[in-house]
């Protein structure tokens, strides 16, 4: 219906899983990489969760897509099988006639077919979709097929797709000896708000978009806050918006657009916020709200405020303030100048990230109210010096520690020992000031010499990948993301990057 209005060929929302908008930010690609090794070349069951609407059945699309020719797939979609509807179902994606065959005939002819394929160079993987909606007897059964072996090599290879539920079904005792078996274990993350610019409109230039960017900084805060960052609301919440303009006869979306999508799906900003956010709502949290709104309208709004909110499940406060209807359009401008950054996921850190942030010096202007942001804001950050201050230190004393970095991570790629290390983040710039704060950070913490920076290409963008350790193998970097210090494990949605 809007699509001429756009310049579009296709509709680009579309929550139907079409591989050409395969968004491959916010670790998907990572993650569609490790999936493709772990099972070329690694043995076990592999499991991948998300909530509901994060991306799981693309995900499994892709890898139907791009897995190796010599590996062949079994796609379960229906995860309410019963046992032998499940046997069945595998028994025919092999190309097996068994109607009418008992249990056991059944299994017998699909390890012949299996030992058949293994002597012709093929794997057979199995991709269950929907994993947690699976009897468990039907689970049962995965497993016994998983231990069909020849000789020292398995026959099979699963991959579980579900959400949350899947680990507390895999918790119960009957289900002990399936989990025992899974060696690969992904977590897909909802979008952050950061990252919500860069997917929205690669959606859109994926369906033939050639325009500027045409959602306003305040949409995209209503789009993160009403969807929690899960990718099938901000499909939603996105094409309403789309129809929404197209109806006023503008190429623009504004945060009244999204309003009436949000409306029309029934979908509000997320006001449930995680427990240790709780106190919200008592009498000092009321007075700091209070105290931030004052200078967000004194100072318009900056970096620091956005990464302290970065949870998909805590957008709630900025919007508040955006959809004031005295001083929309100039609040918006300072964000639309901020570069898209991959730090905020950094709540652990947000106290010295205010330090350095390098919000202030992206505006063009500075201004001294700058200086006078309260300090109730950030009283404990006393011990940084405030980076954007210190413009008459050369460029170079700024980022020491950054270059020192980089010339470890070439070093790293060189090494033929280093198979795999752990992706803290990455960024789809490089902005090697910010990326200073953060080491410095790291300094304090004495794990710098772990920490390893990547060039790396984003579509036409050049970013960077933040690395953590260097390992011998996928296994040794996927053992040690639980070693991490506390503060990394709690801030970033890490990943096993592989060389």
């Amino acid at each position: 219906m809007y699509l001429e209005h756009f310049g579009l060929t296709e509709p680009p929302f579309r929550i139907t899983p079409v591989t050409v908008f395969f968004f491959s930010g916010a670790n998907r690609g990572e993650i569609l990489d490790a999936l493709i090794y772990s099972i070329s070349e690694v043995e076990g069951i592999i499991k991948v969760s998300g909530e509901v609407g994060s991306g799981k059945t693309m995900l499994c699309r892709m890898l139907l897509e791009k897995l190796p020719k010599h590996i062949e797939t079994i796609y379960l979609a229906n995860p309410s099988l019963s046992r032998e509807e499940m046997l069945y179902a595998i028994a025919d994606g092999l190309g097996l006639n068994i109607e009418g065959e008992r249990v056991g005939i059944i299994m017998q002819n699909i390890q012949n077919k299996l030992e058949e394929k293994a002597r012709e160079g093929k794997r057979i993987v199995v991709l269950v979709d929907e994993a947690h909606a699976m009897p468990p007897d039907t689970l049962e059964e995965l497993r016994l097929l998983y231990n069909l072996q020849v000789g020292n090599a398995k026959l099979l290879q699963i991959v579980l797709f579900g959400q949350p539920e899947l680990n507390a079904k895999l918790d119960q005792p009957n289900m002990r000896q399936l989990k025992d078996r899974i060696v690969h274990h992904f977590h897909m993350q909802p979008l952050s708000r950061n990252i919500l610019e860069s997917y929205l409109m690669f959606r859109m230039r994926a369906a033939g978009y050639h325009g500027p960017n045409i959602f306003s900084p305040h949409a995209i805060k209503l789009i993160a806050g009403a969807s929690n960052g899960l990718m099938r609301r901000v499909n939603i919440l996105a094409d309403k918006s789309l129809l929404a303009a197209f109806v006023e006869d503008t190429h623009d979306i504004e945060a009244r657009h999204v309003q009436a999508a949000m409306r029309d799906s029934e979908l509000g900003s997320a006001r449930k916020l995680p427990n240790k956010n709780l106190l919200l709502g008592s009498a000092t949290a009321a007075l700091l709200l209070i105290g931030l709104s004052a200078w967000w309208m004194l100072n318009k709004p900056q970096t620091p405020l956005r990464q302290t909110q970065d949870r998909p499940s805590t957008p709630n406060k900025p919007p508040a303030l955006a959809a004031t209807p005295a001083t929309p359009a100039p609040e918006a401008q300072p964000i639309t100048a901020q570069p898209n950054n991959v730090l905020a996921p950094a709540s652990a850190e947000k106290a010295t990230q205010t330090a350095v942030s390098p919000a202030y010096t992206a505006n063009p202007t500075p201004k001294p109210v700058l200086s006078q942001a309260p300090p109730a804001v950030n009283t404990t950050v006393t011990t940084q010096p405030p980076v954007p201050v210190a413009g008459n230190k050369p460029a170079a004393s700024k980022t020491k520690l950054f270059e020192k970095r980089l010339a470890a991570g070439k070093q790293l790629l060189e090494q033929k020992k280093t198979v795999a290390s752990i992706q803290l983040f990455y960024n789809e710039e490089i902005n090697p000031e910010r990326t200073e704060g953060f080491l410095m950070r790291a300094d304090k913490l004495g794990v710098l010499h772990e920490i390893y920076l990547l060039p790396a290409k984003f579509g036409n963008k050049s970013g960077m990948r933040v690395l953590y350790g260097a390992y011998p193998s996928v296994d040794a970097a996927h053992n040690a993301i639980k070693d991490l210090p506390a503060r990394y494990q709690q801030a970033f949605a890490t990943s096993t990057y592989i060389f």
